[in-house]
């Protein structure tokens, strides 16, 4: 939950967004010109501001580059009533989030304005590297192995330069934190860092997201529309899952190295942009390569610095340093006093293997904590939280068998091109659709249940067209 801006001459419109948003858990003010705005965001720093760009007294652009003189890495969406964007495309330009036309629907508005809070959070939360534990903030890289050394070291070598970096590594690794570290320490810190991931975003609209679009481009297409990229100008691109990108979509990646350049759907002229590109994968790309799914070009132009995350098992002696860390993390989180843990619990768990690395640590520490009983933590609190975090589907034959069935008759019967990522669909849609009654509705508690971002939760909610509305109260979390 965040701290929102509403800034329009619209008393209407203020109240309807002061209401909603306090009914999804938001803090919120409201300001009828960009004076009385301005003078907030100097009193009390919130965490995203929505606005009209046609405000009364002042010209249309001069709040938002106020407003940005005082906290630069404010997100700002724009609103407008009008027909013509070129108001709206100006502020993207000069840094606004997105831009949005009204009327709008509800549940898009809401969505972009959780992308916005996560976006800025993600800029303004600085990343400690290997800090104490003990006195580390919850975002944190931690680990004094030989392996994680070697990561700081090549984290400062490229940081104050403008290469493109590829971050390899096994989900869990912590990939998204280190391309955040390599931002702040960049010389691009107070520009825009924006996170896309290609695997979040349906293939269909992956394109239009990242470079955008013109009036009538395709059916739908009501006014152009500025892409990812060119709102980072000047700042940081952070492509996550880069090796599930469609072929399509590499070549203009590809261009966007090469040339600096972008095209946006239905334009006949390419783009000048400035951005520092990051990737990251966990796929083998090599095996990609000798499959035709990704591009030998582009495989070349992202590797010029590789920087790979080593899995939990290669630096087994961070365990320690990673409990004592995430037992006061969410100690401090949860309200309550730091219990500590026993030899026997960090012996314990510095003898599990962890296919889902530093991630599943952490959730495994987590749990133990929720079911701790006072007391220190102990081999048998570690136990049983990570037979819970290890419970699978198929511990149970029925089950299995049934999944089993339902697999098979998928690849008899069905004629889908990429049959694969078919499957894995309908199972997300069951698993997501699961999760949601479970939770009422309550997409956050279903984000973390799923352990994921609720940014890619509700991406994929939009993907597969789930229909929650009916089954969420009117104080939707």
């Amino acid at each position: 939950m965040g701290k929102i801006l509403i800034v329009d001459d619209d008393a209407q419109l203020r109240q309807s967004f002061d209401k909603l948003l306090t009914e999804e858990g938001h803090a919120v003010r409201t300001a009828p010109t960009g004076e009385v705005a301005i003078a907030m965001v100097r009193e009390s720093l919130p965490d995203m501001v929505v606005m009209d760009v046609r405000l009364p007294a002042m010209s249309r652009l001069e709040t938002f580059r106020a407003m940005r003189e005082i906290t630069p890495k404010l997100p700002v969406i724009v609103m407008t009533a009008f027909g013509t964007t070129e108001t709206a495309i100006k502020a993207t330009k000069l840094g606004a989030f997105e831009y949005v036309l009204k009327p709008f629907e509800i549940p898009d508005i809401l969505a972009l304005i959780d992308q916005a809070l996560d976006a800025g959070r993600l800029m303004r939360a600085k990343v400690q590297i290997n800090a104490v534990p003990e006195a580390a903030s919850a975002e944190a890289i931690i680990g004094r192995s030989k392996a994680m050394q070697e990561v700081y070291k090549a984290i400062g070598r490229v940081a104050p330069t403008d290469a493109t970096v590829l971050i390899r590594g096994e989900s869990g690794t912590g990939k998204e934190l280190v391309a955040r570290a390599i931002y702040q320490h960049s010389l691009r810190p107070d520009k825009p860092f924006l996170v896309i991931n290609c695997v979040a975003i349906p293939d269909t609209l992956l394109e239009s997201e990242l470079f955008g679009y013109e009036k009538g481009a395709f059916t739908g297409a009501v006014s152009r529309r500025v892409g990812k990229i060119q709102q980072a100008h000047g700042g940081t691109v952070f492509l996550d899952e880069i090796g599930d990108m469609p072929f399509n979509i590499q070549a203009k990646i590809l261009r966007l190295l090469q040339e600096k350049r972008i095209e946006r759907l239905g334009a006949y002229e390419a783009i000048p942009v400035d951005v520092r590109i990051i990737a990251a994968t966990n796929r083998d790309l090599e095996a990609a390569l000798r499959e035709g799914r990704f591009r030998e070009d582009l495989y070349y132009r992202l590797k010029v610095v590789t920087l790979r995350l080593p899995p939990l098992y290669e630096r087994l002696d961070d365990i320690p340093f990673l409990t004592d860390y995430f037992v006061a993390r969410f100690s401090k989180e949860m309200g309550t006093d730091n219990p500590g843990i026993t030899k026997k619990a960090m012996t314990f768990l510095s003898g599990q293997h962890w296919p889902g690395n530093v991630r599943e640590l952490a959730n495994t520490i987590q749990k133990a904590l929720i079911f701790n009983r006072g007391g220190p933590i102990s081999r048998e609190d570690m136990a049983q939280a990570t037979a819970r975090e290890r419970v699978s589907v198929g511990t149970d034959s029925t089950t299995d068998e049934v999944i089993r069935q339902w697999v098979r008759k998928a690849l008899t019967y069905g004629t889908a091109k990429h049959m694969f990522n078919s499957v894995m669909d309908d199972f997300a849609k069951v698993i997501i659709t699961e999760t949601l009654k479970l939770t009422s509705g309550n997409r956050t508690r279903a984000a973390e249940l799923l352990g994921i971002s609720r940014p890619t939760l509700l991406a994929r909610i939009e993907k597969y067209g789930l229909k929650i509305e009916a089954s969420i109260k009117s104080n939707r979390p």
